[in-house]
């Protein structure tokens, strides 16, 4: 749950682009968007270590981005 502490006589703007870059910073839509569909652990294992293997080649320079 996100909790902004506004001021009285703080501007309702402000007050909503607080909430907004909290909310952004909690990442909590990623979470939600993982969390609508069940992927096997095998299957994220295997994304993370290609994932891992493709940083790696960019870092060695084998792929040109």
């Amino acid at each position: 749950m996100l909790i902004i502490d506004s001021k009285d006589c703080e501007n309702i703007d402000k007050a909503l682009k607080k909430y907004k870059k909290k909310f952004e910073k909690s990442k909590i839509l990623l979470q939600l968007r993982g969390r609508q569909s069940f992927t096997k652990p095998s299957v994220r294992r295997r994304g993370e270590i290609l994932k891992a293997i493709y940083k790696q080649n960019i870092l060695s320079g084998k792929i040109d981005v």
